[in-house]
């Protein structure tokens, strides 16, 4: 991936924007269910071999459900919502931190009154995202918690 090296200071613009950092959809239309989210990729450093991106969903909206080999580190940086990963599901809100182990299930999902954005630091290089088999998602459904929180959807 060629990405072009971004200036030391990037002020944020306005309403969780940043100057030269590109407002992007979450993931090409069609490629996962998803709903209202969009992905900023702050930053790019192959030094440190990791990115930093903001994702943020309008109320009501969602990330997919998917499980991969790379591990996430996440930080609610606005509004409120729930969070899955594997079997626990938690409410979470602003500056919570919610780590993301490798293949566990997860998915975030903003309240119904305010939209939800976070942080998100993963690996440069990393596999891509697996989504559950119809066997898989009603294995997860076993745990009622979990089953509540997809059924939401």
């Amino acid at each position: 991936m060629d990405i072009e090296q971004a200036p030391n200071f990037r002020p944020v613009t306005e309403d969780f924007r940043w100057e030269a950092v590109a407002h992007q959809p979450y993931k090409q239309d069609g490629s996962a269910p998803f709903k209202d989210i969009s992905r900023q990729v702050l930053f790019h450093e192959d030094a440190l071999g990791c990115e930093l991106r903001y994702f943020e969903m309008d109320a009501n909206g969602y990330s997919t459900l998917e499980r991969h080999e790379h591990a996430h580190a996440v930080m609610i940086l606005r509004g409120r919502g729930d969070c899955m990963v594997g079997e626990e599901v938690r409410a979470v809100k602003q500056f919570d931190l919610v780590s993301i182990p490798a293949w566990k299930w997860h998915q975030f999902r903003a309240t119904q009154n305010e939209p939800l954005g976070f942080l998100c630091m993963v690996n440069i290089q990393r596999d891509r995202p697996q989504l559950p088999s119809v066997d898989e998602l009603a294995a997860m459904k076993q745990v009622p918690a979990v089953r509540r929180f997809l059924d939401g959807a």
